[in-house]
């Protein structure tokens, strides 16, 4: 099986601390290093452009703190915040942060941080799509539910939780990204058409130059995937 690798990025305003969590990541083998900034204003922008999966943040840095940064992002990835002081962790863990890692950075404790990701894109075999009715599980609350995939009509964002809206029934609503989503959603079948969408592409009904319609839903479609939206819906 292909070992998985994360797209990572990080913000810290010290020179010093973001060379040195750079340095952990390149020496993972697990870790692709996308891009690194100094402050959270360039990552704003940034990331507008740039697709992670996992995110090392400083918190205490000028003009705008990675709380801040958080709160005006709509599509957060994973994060692990990296901080000289132990008084933001309870403040991390209300942002859903996989970790809270204290400077100095130590390899190991770093290793632990990074598997805990990992371990969310771990799909047991089952999970894997089988020719007849294929299904994944997805978490809500404490439990995990099998979901088959034909059942998925779309899922929408919801602040830090997705809510995956089904054939019959209510919505199950998932504490996670978009981006984690997307990952596990076979792409011959699910479709990103917008940062706040992913759709089953066999349950679209109709659809215009600026929406799709799903069981009377409007689903917007982003302007920069028109083209790609046209050419996933010929591959059917």
């Amino acid at each position: 099986m292909e070992q998985l690798l994360l797209k990572c990025a990080v913000v810290d305003d010290s020179t010093i601390q973001r060379l040195a969590i750079i340095k952990l990541i390149k020496n993972h083998p697990q870790l692709e290093l996308v891009n690194a900034w100094n402050n959270a204003i360039e990552t704003k922008n940034g990331l507008l452009d740039t697709k992670i999966d996992l995110l090392f943040l400083d918190i205490e840095m000028p003009v705008l703190n990675g709380f801040d940064l958080l709160d005006d992002l709509e599509d957060k990835p994973h994060v692990i915040f990296v901080t000289g002081k132990t008084k933001y962790a309870l403040r991390a863990f209300d942002y859903h942060a996989v970790d809270f890692l204290k400077k100095p950075l130590k390899k190991e404790r770093f290793n632990i941080a990074v598997q805990k990701v990992l371990n969310t894109y771990s799909l047991l075999p089952e999970n894997q799509p089988q020719q007849d009715n294929p299904f994944v599980f997805i978490k809500s609350g404490i439990k995990e539910y099998k979901v088959f995939l034909k059942q998925i009509l779309y899922v929408s964002a919801l602040k830090d939780f997705a809510k995956i809206h089904m054939e019959e029934g209510s919505p199950l609503v998932t504490l996670g990204t978009m981006t984690s989503l997307e990952s596990i959603l076979p792409s011959e079948y699910f479709f990103r058409a917008h940062r706040s969408y992913i759709v089953n592409l066999k349950k679209i009904e109709r659809f215009g130059a600026h929406y799709m319609e799903i069981r009377n839903n409007k689903i917007p479609i982003s302007r920069m995937k028109k083209q790609e939206f046209k050419e996933a819906l010929d591959l059917l």
